[in-house]
C-alpha cells in the first residue's frame, strides 16, 4: 500500500504544506533532530488531518508539539489506547487535538492525528529525537534524514490497520510546491576533517581549529532521495565513557533520576590471513516487482535486480571451497536453486550462476515470512554455521513479525541484512541484524551493492572475537546496571555501543570510574579498558538517558499486538518515564481553550508529492489486484513455493548484466560455458525492457571509487573457477587486451601449467586495474594466491616477474607472498 509522507486528511488527501525546516546537532556519533512542518489551511472549513512520516528506526523520539495561530501545545506521552481515547473524546467535542503514534506494525514509520484545524489557521508541527549514527567501514559517520516513504507490502495475515492505505496525486521533481530547508552543525572534540553530502550543499564553515563545521541545504531540494551526510573525523576509534546527569526533579532510583553511561568500544580485531572455510551460505534475494526499480533517481541507473544479480556473481566466486550454499529469490511466492544447500564446488557454482543470470523481478510483492520459515526448518550441517544474507528493498509492512520469526532462531544463525534503494524500511534491516547477531548495510545513491556485500562475506568468514563481557570497577556504593544487551559476539572493525544506568550514591568530585570489556579470539583472551570522570555533565534534552531508553525498549518491543504482557509493562514504564515513544505508547495534546468548538465537515484537498519514478513504477509493475502475475521460472530444477494470489508484473535485462553474464558464451574457450536454457513460461512471458547499466567514470560519493568503464572486472570475475584458478582462454586474452597466441608465447617457464601463469596473469591485472575496488574482489584474489601456491609453488616468482613485464604493470610480485 501507498503511505504518502506529509499532512493528509482522513479522506486521503494533503492539504497545502508550505515547507519543512531541519535542524540538525550531531556530536561525535549521536544526532539531535528537531523537524517543523508549517501547514496553512486556506480553505473555509475545518479540516481533520493526518501527519505521516518516517523515521529511522534507532531514532528515540521524545517531543512533538504544535504552534497554532501563536499557541504552543505540547504532547504529552500516555499509554496508547487511553491517548486514542482522549482523542477521540476530544475531537467528538469540538476541541482542537493532536495524537502522535509509532505505527502498530512498522517502528520506522509514524502517524500524526491532527484533529479540527479552523479555516485560515496555521500550524506548525514540531518533532523532535535524539539517535545513534551509523560508522562505515572507511571511518565515515553517517547521517541519515528520511524523506522517502516507499509503498509498503502487506504481509498474508498482517494487520489491515496500519496507517490507512492513502493515495495521492504525483507530480515531477520540479514541480512540488513545498520546501525542505537543512542546517546542520557537527562538533568534535577531535577535528572534523570533512563532510560529504548527497545533495547540494552551500559553503560549509570549519572554526579555526577545525572542532565544529556548519553546513546548509542548498535551496531548491525536493524529496527525490533521503539526505545523506557522510562526516569524516580525525580520530574514531578511540574508546570513551559519556555520564549524563539525571534529572533532579525526578525521584532516583528511576532511569530518568540517576546518571546515564553511553559506553563506546572500538576492539582492534586483527584480520585473519587465513579466513574459515566452513558456513553454509544462504542467500535470500528479493525479487518482488519493486526491485525492478533504478537503484537511484540518476541517469542511467541500474534496476535494483541488476545489480543484485552482479552482486550474486561477485558472492559465488568469493565463496571458499568446501562450504555449502543455496540462493532463495521471494516476492509473492519464493523459489529455491536447490531442495537443500548443496556443496560449493565447480559444478554447483555453474549451475547457480546459469540460474541468477535469469533471475528476474517478476515475483509480485515481498512476502519474506514462508521463506525465512522454510531455511530456519532444514537442518543444520554439521560443522558448518547458518550465515544468511538477506537483500530486500524493504518494502514489508509488518516488520514485527519478520524480526520476530529471525529473533526465534537466533542463536543458530547470524543474519546480515541489505537496505536496497532510497526508503528501505530501517525498522526491517536493522531489525533483523539486531536480534541475530548479523549487521546491516544501506546501499543508496550510487554507491555499489558489490562493496557492501562483499565487505560482509568476508566480515563472516573472519573469525569472531567470542566470550564477550563486560566489568565495571566504580567506588563503592556506585554501581552499573545495563540497559542494552550484553553483546555475545563482535565483528572485525565493528563499533560497540553500551547504555548503563548507574545507581546508588555518586562519589565527591575529581572520582573515575572503569569499565573493561573483555573478550577472547581464537582461543586467546584480550581486554580493552577506559577510565572516566565520575562528574555527570548536564544535557538539557537528555539525549543519552533517552537513547538509552530506546536501547531497552528495542530489547523488549515487539508490537503493539504481541509484546508479551510482562515486556510490555516495563516498555510502558520506561517509555513514560523518559518520554520516548514505544508501540505502546503515543503523544496526546488536547487544546480547549478556542474560543467556541470547532464545527462543521471535514474537507479534502490533496498535496502533489514528487514522483521520484519509484511509485509510477509500481503502479505499472503491480497494476491491478485482481490480475494475476504472469512469470517465468528461473530454471527446470528450481522449487517453488505459493504463498499467496500473485499479480502482473514485468521484468527488464541491463546491457551490462548482459554482457558480463554472457561474456563467457562469446569466447571460444569458455571456462564457465554458460548455455541459454529455454524457460518454461507458467503463462504468457512478460516483454523484455532492455536498459543500460550505470557506469561513469566519475567518483561517486559514498564509495570514492571509479567505476571501470568497460567492466572488464565483471567479466574477468565471471571467468574465475570455483577453486580460485583462470583458465587460459580467449576471455581472458578479451580482457587482458592481448591476444591468446602473444599470452602463451610469453610463458616463461616450458612445461608450466597454463592455468598457474593465466592466474598470474588475473591476480596482477586486477591489482594494476582495479585497486580502489580491492574489497570487492579481495577474498576471490585470495583464493587465487592460494591456488597459486598449491600448484605452481616452485615457479611463482618467475611466474610473477614474467607477468609484471609482460603486461607492463608497476605491481610489486610479493602480492603473491604466502
Amino acid at each position: 500500500m501507498v503511505r504518502p509522507c506529509g499532512l493528509l486528511t482522513h479522506e486521503k488527501k494533503p492539504v497545502p504544506l508550505k515547507s519543512i525546516s531541519v535542524n540538525l546537532s550531531i556530536c561525535e556519533f549521536v544526532a539531535g533532530v528537531s523537524a517543523t512542518l508549517n501547514y496553512e489551511n486556506e480553505e473555509k472549513v475545518p479540516l481533520e488531518v493526518v501527519f505521516v512520516f518516517p523515521v529511522d528506526e534507532d531514532s528515540a523520539v521524545y517531543s512533538f508539539e504544535a504552534m497554532v495561530d501563536g499557541k504552543k501545545i505540547v504532547a504529552e506521552l500516555q499509554d496508547k489506547n487511553e491517548a486514542r481515547a482522549s482523542y477521540e473524546d476530544a475531537i467528538s467535542q469540538g476541541h482542537q487535538a493532536f495524537l502522535l503514534e509509532e505505527d502498530d506494525s512498522s517502528s520506522d514509520v509514524f502517524c500524526c492525528n491532527l484533529g479540527n484545524l479552523p479555516p485560515g489557521s496555521k500550524a506548525a508541527l514540531t518533532l523532535k529525537y535524539v539517535q545513534e549514527l551509523l560508522l562505515e567501514a572507511d571511518g565515515a559517520v553517517r547521517s541519515v534524514l528520511p524523506t522517502v516513504l516507499n509503498p509498503r507490502y502487506q504481509l498474508s495475515g498482517g494487520p489491515e490497520d496500519s496507517c490507512l492505505a492513502m493515495k495521492r496525486p504525483m507530480v515531477p521533481v520540479e514541480d512540488v510546491p513545498y520546501t525542505l530547508s537543512m542546517d546542520a552543525t557537527i562538533t568534535s572534540q577531535h577535528g572534523v576533517e570533512r563532510v560529504q553530502c548527497n545533495c547540494p550543499l552551500r559553503a560549509t564553515e570549519y572554526l579555526a581549529d577545525k572542532t565544529s563545521a556548519q553546513i546548509s541545504l542548498a535551496d531548491g531540494h525536493k524529496f527525490d532521495r533521503d539526505v545523506e551526510l557522510l562526516i569524516y573525523y580525525r580520530e574514531v576509534h578511540a574508546p570513551s565513557v559519556a555520564v549524563e546527569m539525571g534529572e533532579p526533579s525526578t525521584k532516583p532510583d528511576c532511569l530518568m533520576g540517576d546518571p546515564s553511561a553511553m559506553v563506546s568500544f572500538y576492539p582492534n580485531i586483527p584480520e585473519a590471513q587465513s579466513p574459515t572455510a566452513c558456513g553454509e551460505f544462504i542467500f535470500l534475494m528479493d525479487r518482488s516487482g519493486s526491485m525492478d526499480c533504478p537503484m537511484s533517481n540518476r541517469d542511467n541507473s541500474p534496476p535494483r535486480i541488476e545489480a543484485a544479480k552482479e552482486t550474486l556473481v561477485w558472492l559465488l566466486k568469493s565463496l571458499p571451497i568446501g562450504c555449502y550454499f543455496n540462493i532463495y529469490g521471494f516476492g509473492s511466492f519464493y523459489e529455491a536453486f536447490f531442495q537443500k544447500s548443496v556443496q560449493y564446488t565447480q559444478d554447483t557454482m555453474e549451475e547457480a550462476l546459469r540460474k541468477v543470470k535469469l533471475m528476474r523481478a517478476d515475483l509480485g510483492g515481498t512476502e519474506i515470512l514462508a521463506p525465512l520459515q522454510n531455511i530456519y526448518s532444514a537442518a543444520s550441517i554439521p560443522g558448518h554455521p547458518l550465515q544468511l544474507f538477506v537483500f530486500t528493498d524493504g518494502e514489508v509492512n509488518d516488520t514485527f513479525r519478520v524480526i520476530r520469526e529471525v529473533k526465534s532462531n537466533g542463536l543458530r544463525h547470524r543474519c546480515f541484512s541489505f537496505g536496497i534503494g532510497e526508503g528501505a524500511s530501517t525498522s526491517l534491516i536493522r531489525g533483523i541484524a539486531r536480534v541475530s547477531g548479523g549487521a546491516a548495510e544501506f546501499i543508496t545513491g550510487g554507491e555499489r551493492m558489490q562493496s557492501k556485500a562483499l565487505r560482509a562475506l568476508k566480515r563472516s568468514l573472519q573469525p569472531v572475537a567470542e566470550d564477550v563481557s563486560l566489568s565495571w570497577n566504580l567506588p563503592p556504593g556506585l554501581a552499573a546496571k545495563l540497559l542494552s544487551p550484553e553483546p555475545t559476539i563482535i565483528f572485525r572493525a565493528q563499533r560497540l555501543i553500551i547504555y548503563a544506568q548507574l545507581t546508588g550514591k555518586l562519589p565527591p568530585a575529581k572520582a573515575t570510574g572503569e569499565v573493561c570489556l573483555k573478550y577472547t579470539l581464537q582461543g586467546k583472551s584480550f581486554e580493552n579498558k577506559v577510565m572516566f570522570s565520575l562528574q555527570p555533565k548536564f544535557d538539557a534534552n537528555f539525549t543519552i538517558h533517552r537513547l538509552a531508553a530506546k536501547s531497552f525498549i528495542q530489547t523488549k518491543d515487539v508490537g503493539f499486538t504481541d509484546t508479551p504482557a510482562n515486556d510490555q509493562k516495563e516498555v510502558l514504564k520506561v517509555s513514560i518515564e523518559c518520554g520516548v515513544i514505544s508501540s505502546h505508547t503515543a503523544f496526546i495534546a488536547i487544546n480547549k481553550d478556542l474560543n467556541k468548538p470547532v464545527q462543521g465537515p471535514v474537507a479534502r484537498r490533496d498535496i502533489p508529492a514528487p514522483d521520484t519514478g519509484f511509485h509510477s513504477s509500481i503502479k505499472a509493475l503491480i497494476g491491478d489486484a485482481d490480475h494475476k502475475i504472469r512469470f517465468i521460472d528461473a530454471v527446470d530444477e528450481s522449487t517453488s513455493y505459493h504463498c499467496m494470489p500473485h499479480r502482473k508484473n514485468s521484468s527488464s535485462y541491463s546491457s551490462m548484466m548482459k554482457k558480463s553474464l554472457d561474456f563467457l558464451g562469446q569466447v571460444k574457450h569458455s571456462v564457465l560455458g554458460f548455455r541459454s536454457k529455454t524457460p518454461k513460461p507458467v503463462s504468457e512471458s512478460p516483454p523484455e525492457i532492455d536498459s543500460a547499466y550505470f557506469s561513469t567514470s566519475e567518483t561517486n560519493l559514498e564509495t570514492n571509487h571509479t567505476v571501470v568503464e568497460d567492466d572488464h572486472l565483471a567479466q574477468l570475475i565471471s571467468l574465475q573457477n570455483a577453486d580460485g584458478s583462470w583458465c587460459l582462454s580467449d576471455g581472458l586474452a578479451v580482457v587482458l587486451g592481448m591476444s591468446l597466441e602473444d599470452i602463451l608465447a610469453a610463458l616463461p617457464v616450458k612445461g608450466a601449467d597454463p592455468s598457474g601463469w593465466a592466474t598470474v596473469l588475473a591476480v596482477l591485472w586486477l591489482h594494476g586495474n582495479c585497486q580502489d575496488m580491492k574489497c570487492e574482489w579481495d577474498l576471490l584474489e585470495r583464493k587465487a594466491v592460494a591456488w597459486i601456491h598449491t600448484h605452481a609453488g616452485s615457479v611463482v616468482q618467475e611466474l610473477a616477474k614474467a607477468a609484471v613485464d609482460f603486461l607492463k604493470l608497476s605491481v610489486d610480485p610479493a602480492v603473491f607472498a604466502p
